[in-house]
């Protein structure tokens, strides 16, 4: 029993050994980044802009590859069903991780079980933005508007089941009032009504909400995080109104369950020292979104959390797939 002991011990040894000499030398060929939406996206602009300066940390070439369809799950399915070695990343969001398994109800792909978080990147935030001439100046001017006129205040948003979409619905449940919900597919042509005055408010990305605000053709009424946007100080928070109000955007590299773990650490070494040059983060807050540089303990925290809260909205408000 001793030596069959020894002889196990010997071969854990051997293979911790294994995978650390291989993580000193990875990467030793191009690495691939699946971003699961189009190009020209959110996500599509970090993976573009960490990838060449992976690339100067790693002498290898970091390739972006989109791969799009069913609001992102596709990629996500592609990245967790390759190799295990390090060579294939998914730069993922809550949509594919978190939300969509939720309404699946029994996923082919389970993407928490099939995925390992490495790195939380960076988080941003959703606003609720209003047409100028609502008359609702503030986020209680719009709950006393829409209680007012229950089912008359056409609120648009990104997409069935969105962060968008369950922000929209956890500040109803909150507020205790409905609104008339107005699915987009898309932010570009939601601004495009809410600035005609077909819609009253829109809740949408922080990132493409700003300049309409600044340009005077939408109002900011609110941001969804606990605590307000560095970009926009005067905005206030959702929370400010309704303790306990707390939904975040965020992005994050993961690596197919079962990467060696030593590899998944110098990854999220390297990603930190990327995220940390001065050039690149004031990149990110001038567009709204803030550097987390977290690790991937955390970040599946923060998954465990919104599986719990995105599931009870998706509940309540009785959503289901488009």
């Amino acid at each position: 029993m001793d030596r069959m002991r020894g002889c196990a011990t010997t071969v854990l040894l051997a293979m911790t050994f294994c995978a650390g000499a291989w993580a000193q030398g990875y990467p030793a060929k191009p690495v691939r980044v699946i971003v699961p939406y189009a190009a020209g996206g959110p996500l599509d602009e970090v993976a573009r802009a960490i990838g060449p300066r992976l690339t100067e940390i790693w002498g290898q070439q970091v390739l972006v590859d989109n791969r799009v369809g069913a609001g992102g799950s596709i990629g996500t399915e592609i990245a967790g069903r390759s190799p295990p070695d390090g060579y294939t990343l998914l730069l993922g969001n809550s949509g594919p991780v978190v939300v969509t398994p939720i309404l699946q109800r029994k996923p082919a792909f389970d993407p928490q079980r099939e995925l390992a978080p490495v790195t939380h990147l960076v988080s941003g935030q959703i606003m609720l933005t209003a047409h100028p001439s609502l008359p609702a100046k503030t986020l209680k001017d719009l709950v006393a508007l829409a209680r007012a006129n229950p089912g008359r205040i056409n609120f648009g948003f990104i997409g069935i089941g969105n962060l968008t979409h369950l922000g929209l619905e956890l500040l109803q449940t909150m507020a205790k009032v409905r609104m008339n919900p107005v699915p987009y597919k898309g932010a570009a042509p939601a601004f495009v009504d809410l600035i005609a005055g077909h819609i009253d408010v829109l809740s949408a990305n922080i990132a493409g909400s700003v300049h309409h605000v600044r340009s005077g053709r939408a109002r900011a009424l609110a941001v969804s995080s606990a605590r307000r946007a560095a970009i926009m100080p005067d905005v206030p928070a959702i929370a400010e109104t309704y303790p306990g109000y707390d939904l975040v955007t965020w992005m994050g590299i993961f690596v197919p369950a079962g990467t060696p773990k030593p590899i998944a650490d110098k990854l999220h070494g390297d990603l930190v020292k990327v995220l940390q040059r001065p050039e690149l983060r004031e990149r990110f807050e001038s567009q709204g979104t803030e550097v987390i540089a977290a690790s991937g303990e955390q970040l599946a925290l923060l998954i465990k959390r919104e599986s719990a809260l995105y599931a009870g909205i998706i509940k309540t408000a009785r959503i289901q797939m488009e």
